[in-house]
């Protein structure tokens, strides 16, 4: 009976164990789920930051309001980005979050590729809720790329999309007038794995 309840012990702490290495997080919009990996290792106060913003219930009805795209080419090959936030739904709270302390690429070693997420900024240390998820390779984005005048700093990359490119594809494909999509896309939380 003993040994019983010891294998029973051992498998109840093994399934309470973290199914993940690494933190893992589902934006789930009007489109779909996107599951994202967070490199806490290597950007620790970003992760950290955003999944405050997380437990907070910041993006709770939020939105993708952004969106950058190369035209002319096919779906599949289409390059840029979408980008989401408070922005658009909550901005007088968005004005009251202190920056987070920048941690570039050649910091963390991370890079915009395909599926990445990152923190979208104006300044070194001015980013807080507001992040982009990367569509095709965009390491002019990393560290030491000047990105059209700007100051080589790049941004600051914390992680990769692991579940729903196809709806990250999807979103950037919606209508849209310049930057900006015409309709809503909506956020209606994230949350942790």
């Amino acid at each position: 009976m003993k040994k019983f309840i010891a294998i029973v012990l051992l498998v109840f702490l093994m399934s309470c164990k973290t199914k993940y290495a690494n933190p893992h997080i589902v934006i789930h919009s009007n489109y779909g789920d996107i599951e994202i990996e967070l490199f806490a290792k290597q950007a620790p106060k970003t992760v950290a930051a955003f999944l405050a913003y997380v437990d907070s219930g910041f993006y709770d009805n939020s939105s993708f309001y952004r969106v950058l795209l190369t035209e002319g080419l096919t779906t599949d090959d289409n390059i840029g980005l979408i980008q989401g936030g408070i922005w658009q739904t909550d901005p007088k709270h968005l004005v009251k979050i202190p920056g987070i302390v920048h941690e570039s690429t050649k910091q963390t070693g991370l890079s915009h590729t395909d599926g990445t997420i990152s923190l979208a900024r104006s300044t070194p240390g001015s980013a807080n809720t507001e992040f982009f998820i990367c569509i095709g390779d965009q390491t002019q984005l990393d560290y030491g790329n000047t990105m059209q005048g700007g100051d080589g700093q790049g941004f600051a990359a914390f992680g990769r999309v692991v579940k729903g490119m196809s709806i990250v594809r999807k979103i950037q494909e919606q209508p849209s007038n310049g930057e900006s999509f015409t309709g809503k896309i909506l956020i209606y939380s994230i949350e942790k794995l």
